[in-house]
């Protein structure tokens, strides 16, 4: 049962239906993902699309995604289809140049992975999650995502002042009560009460305070919740323009989406989802742009401990990467890894000031006289034409993931990326009486 004090805190929202509202959630939710354009997407046929994200669709059904080799290859992630909105925020307002990127509450990586899809060539994005439990799985998806511009870290959203006026876009989709999944979570429901929607705000209120003095003049801060209540939406919009400086921004969206465009109390924007009347969960998006004002000094220096690698232990690199003169090559502890050349500087900045989870794309680690190659240098664009690449059935597939042992022929000895339709899963080591399966214990399928 909807709670009836949230049924009633709804009733003069614009295009608010409370019979419609309650049929709606006696409905299973729809099945939505969203597709990574520089994994072979095409593999995909369908024409049921979402309209406000490209590369977002419709499924019939909810399939097994564990067993779908191509969902662990990162060929798309599972996304609900109100929140792939945000790529509007993307593509009416973002400028065609390079710029830095703060998803700062990213777990899973729904935001991250479509941020990274939109964001211009030459920049970098920082996806950031402040419970570390929860950035395990937001670095499963960012390595599966497989794009070097992206930069996890680890950190509470106060650290982020430590880099004033520093990102041209910060993405907050906010902790909050949850209201907007109840179909998809009937946990929430038992979680909902008046009281924990006022302690979410006010949390939305201290997140946001750190982020906007991380935000540069003329830079736009995406704003989202899946939450029902004005409390964590219109109020939290009002709040925003009323105490910072600045300025809300109204999306052009087409009549048949069913998004419904709200105007606060205070005449600012905002943009409400209901399932009733969108193929999608229950979700509120706003857009602010920070008025123009005079920039700091910039103090930011770069670390020192960020070298390019000239030894010998890049002579045994060259074997499983495709070598190009955007790419630098740094060793962190016992990893190297590859960074583009461009992002060395801000990976430095970063670095003084933040916990850096992951960046780049880490190929691997020199034990005794061998390369051990990483798995995200198998599913990554580093990976080179000529290595060797051993196509799995699916049920070979699925054992690989299982990370059972497979049966490769003796003439593919040596190391092999398993591919699966022509797109790599991971490493093999082939020898003449057993295979090594190299894929991450820790992703492996337990179905």
């Amino acid at each position: 049962m909807i709670p009836e004090k949230l049924l009633i805190s709804l009733e003069h929202i614009k295009n608010y239906d409370a019979d419609a509202f309650k049929s709606i959630h006696e409905q299973n939710s729809p099945v939505s993902i969203r597709l990574n354009p520089n994994k072979n997407s095409h593999i995909y046929h369908s024409e049921n699309k979402v309209g406000w994200c490209e590369y977002g669709y419709y499924l019939a059904q909810r399939p097994s995604f564990t067993l779908d080799p191509l969902f662990h290859a990162g060929c798309y992630y599972v996304q609900e289809a109100s929140s792939m909105a945000i790529a509007q925020a993307f593509k009416q307002y973002i400028p065609n140049e390079p710029i830095k990127i703060l998803d700062l509450c990213a777990a899973p990586g729904g935001k991250s992975t479509l941020a990274a899809t939109y964001m211009p060539e030459g920049s970098i994005l920082v996806s950031n999650e402040v419970i570390k439990s929860r950035v395990k799985i937001l670095e499963e998806n960012i390595i599966k995502w497989s794009d070097e511009r992206v930069i996890i870290t680890n950190n509470d959203p106060k650290d982020f002042e430590k880099l004033p006026q520093y990102f041209d876009v910060i993405i907050v989709d906010a902790p909050c009560s949850g209201s907007g999944l109840f179909r998809k979570d009937k946990n929430a429901i038992n979680e909902w009460s008046e009281s924990n929607v006022n302690i979410c705000s006010g949390r939305q209120q201290r997140i946001l305070d750190s982020a906007i003095k991380s935000l540069k003049p003329g830079g736009f801060i995406i704003y989202s919740t899946c939450s029902y209540s004005i409390e964590e939406n219109e109020t939290i919009t009002d709040w925003m323009v009323d105490n910072y400086k600045l300025i809300s921004k109204a999306l052009v969206l087409e009549k048949k989406w069913g998004i419904t465009a709200i105007e606060t109390t205070q005449k600012n924007h905002g943009y409400r989802f209901w399932p009733h009347q969108v193929k999608g969960e229950g979700f509120y998006l706003s857009i602010f742009k920070k008025e123009d004002e005079e920039l700091q000094k910039n103090y930011l220096k770069e670390s020192p401990k960020w070298t390019v690698i000239k030894n010998k232990a890049f002579e045994k690199l060259t074997d499983f990467i495709s070598l190009g003169d955007e790419f630098g090559y740094i060793k962190i502890k016992d990893e190297y890894i590859a960074v583009p050349y461009k992002d060395l500087t801000e990976l430095g900045i970063l670095a003084d000031k933040l916990y850096i989870k992951k960046a780049g794309i880490t190929l691997g680690k020199i034990m005794g006289k061998d390369f051990i190659p990483d798995h995200a240098l198998a599913i990554s664009r580093l990976l080179p034409l000529h290595v060797n690449k051993v196509e799995l059935s699916l049920e070979m597939a699925l054992d690989y993931l299982r990370k059972n042992n497979i049966y490769i022929p003796s003439e593919h000895t040596g190391w092999n990326v398993v591919t699966y339709k022509q797109i790599p899963l991971g490493w093999i080591k082939a020898m003449k009486d057993r295979t090594n399966n190299y894929y991450p214990k820790e992703w492996r399928i337990l179905k």
